[in-house]
């Protein structure tokens, strides 16, 4: 909480206050827990804190968003906290393919892009229709997805047992195809496709999976645009229901270590505002990057060496170049629609395309104020384009590192990542949209040193461990850990990325400490989670901490500026 000292004593500690420590925050609150949320930077949302440059508001992160619809996992989250929460938008255009030899649409009806290719593609018919009746297929597990989120960690043996058969139902449709990874994808497509052109669409993904799940989101209807405002909005509203329950949320703060005792959590010591302070906690949820919990809070015997060194070699989630334009027009009139376009030369091997090269790397790009008119002026626009980017590119993107680890960027850093851009502006310019690069009004261009400086994760990585065989076998993810009392959450928790899965992370820590407490809630938010109470029992109960839902979103630079111009007229 902004201009006041913290207590000495919460029952909860939340270290990290992204979109999955502020939903566990808000939670506790609600459930009468006393917690305290210390985030690193300035402002609330880990990779959803966008930012402002002059009258442009954009989103840092976000190139699709799932699960927010009135039926989605995110939405039935928020609902035990509030009804006042930002609400996401159905998504009709999803995703574009553009290559030098095609421009595929996928829309929220997949039949559409179906029918397009069995008239240019009659020789492949049969592979595609059972390619899309295999993604609706696997559409129809994810429909069941909602009520399976909660982590055994949670259960007794009996829910335990059912869990396991619902989750190996879920599972049937996907296992067919997740054998089908790395050069093994090329054989999975054969199943389908046997023209060259249709296998080039998928030329970036990593495995079969990949290339069904999106198709999978879009039959049942599952894509969705951030709400007005853009998605710092999620975090900007969990912040104020923590705080009105009596939360508290300590920007600009950083832990130092966390207090053990016969290795159990007893407190943490962090600086705020330039003060060092020494709080009292039976809880600490740790919604940070692991390995750095793991290697700098905590005293060197408190987690096994095997676990840190697993950790330290896990397969992580690409960071990203990010280059962040505001344009002198509305993006509609460059040709963008509300889809994401993806950009590639299928020519490109699968590895260049998804292995930083600018000159090579596949592109998204994504007009968000065409989805969200509040994001810039009228007149104006903007215009986000992506790649994947890793820490190690060009020895550290030519930072230097001082004695205690920090990058240090210089004139090194600010000439490669321009130039970086360039390069990426110049062939969406060159491919896409001509003379793109004369309406360009602003640039902000972020690296993975920029992701680390915002969000504390290993190599500015976007969503933390990977999904695969590997990390899979070697547990990297879990809530709990070798501290009695310290829990992990967000992507560092569970394998996955995006917003459902750092939510489902904070909704099971909470309900791992409500159980070991004994708390009435527990009960209540389990039955709920497993689709046997409704949003009206919670809301009924005497065991929550009741919440007036009064949040009123503040205005983006554009919509100010758009009201002061309306004053101004009617002055004159």
């Amino acid at each position: 909480m902004r201009g006041i000292d913290p207590k000495e004593y919460y029952d909860v500690v939340i270290i990290g206050g992204g979109i999955s420590g502020l939903t566990s925050s808000a939670m506790f609150a609600r459930a009468g827990m006393s917690c305290a949320v210390i985030e690193m930077d300035s402002r609330p949302g880990g990779y959803l804190a966008g930012f402002r440059r002059k009258d442009f508001r954009f989103d840092s992160a976000i190139h699709w968003l799932n699960n927010c619809g009135p039926d989605g996992l995110v939405t039935k989250i928020f609902k035990i906290i509030g009804t006042d929460y930002p609400k996401a938008k159905p998504q009709k255009k999803i995703r574009r393919f553009i290559s030098d030899d095609f421009n595929y649409l996928v829309t929220n009806n997949p039949d559409e892009l179906r029918d397009e290719w069995i008239k240019e593609f009659p020789h492949d018919k049969k592979g595609i229709i059972k390619f899309f009746k295999d993604a609706k297929s696997i559409s129809k597990s994810f429909d069941t997805h909602t009520e399976l989120s909660r982590t055994i960690d949670s259960m007794n043996l009996f829910e335990t047992a059912i869990h396991g058969l619902r989750m190996l139902k879920f599972a049937l449709p996907f296992i067919p195809h997740a054998i089908y990874d790395g050069e093994k994808i090329t054989k999975g497509l054969n199943k389908y496709f046997t023209d060259p052109k249709l296998h080039s669409v998928f030329c970036s993904e990593p495995d079969l999976l990949s290339c069904l799940i999106p198709i999978s989101w879009a039959y049942s209807n599952d894509f969705q645009t951030p709400p007005t405002g853009g998605s710092q909005a999620f975090p900007e509203w969990l912040m104020y229901v923590t705080e009105q329950m009596g939360g508290e949320v300590f920007l600009k703060s950083k832990v130092s270590n966390i207090i053990l005792e016969n290795n159990s959590v007893k407190g943490v010591n962090f600086f705020h505002r330039d003060m060092q302070y020494n709080i009292k906690c039976k809880y600490v949820v740790a919604a940070c990057d692991a390995e750095t919990l793991y290697t700098k809070m905590l005293p060197s015997t408190a987690i096994p060496a095997q676990l840190k060194e697993k950790l330290k070699s896990a397969k992580l989630y690409a960071s990203a170049l990010t280059i962040a334009l505001g344009i002198d027009c509305p993006a509609e009139e460059l040709g963008l629609g509300e889809e994401i376009i993806f950009l590639a030369d299928t020519k490109v091997s699968r590895h260049d395309l998804d292995h930083g090269d600018p000159h090579l790397s596949g592109i998204h790009i994504l007009a968000s104020s065409v989805r969200d008119k509040s994001l810039a002026l009228p007149e104006h626009g903007t215009v986000t384009l992506f790649i994947p980017a890793w820490m190690d590119e060009q020895n550290t993107w030519g930072c230097d590192i001082d004695e205690t680890g920090n990058y240090v960027r210089g004139e090194k850093y600010k000439e490669l990542k321009q130039r970086f851009a360039d390069i990426v502006i110049n062939r969406v310019e060159d491919k896409l949209i001509p003379n793109f690069r004369d309406h360009i009004l602003y640039c902000d261009i972020a690296t993975p040193i920029t992701h680390l400086r915002y969000t504390g994760n290993k190599n500015g990585t976007m969503m933390a461990q990977k999904p695969g065989k590997d990390n899979m076998k070697a547990k990297v993810a879990s809530y709990k850990t070798p501290v009695n009392n310290l829990l992990l959450s967000g992507h560092w928790a569970d394998l996955g990325g995006g917003i459902p899965v750092a939510m489902k992370s904070s909704v099971n820590t909470t309900m791992i400490i409500l159980r070991k407490e004994g708390h009435e809630a527990f009960r209540l938010l389990a039955d709920y989670m497993d689709g046997k109470k409704e949003v009206e029992d919670l809301n009924n109960s005497s065991i929550l901490t009741p919440y007036n839902n009064n949040w009123v979103q503040d205005l983006t630079p554009a919509q100010k500026k758009v009201a002061l111009r309306k004053v101004a007229a009617n002055r004159s």
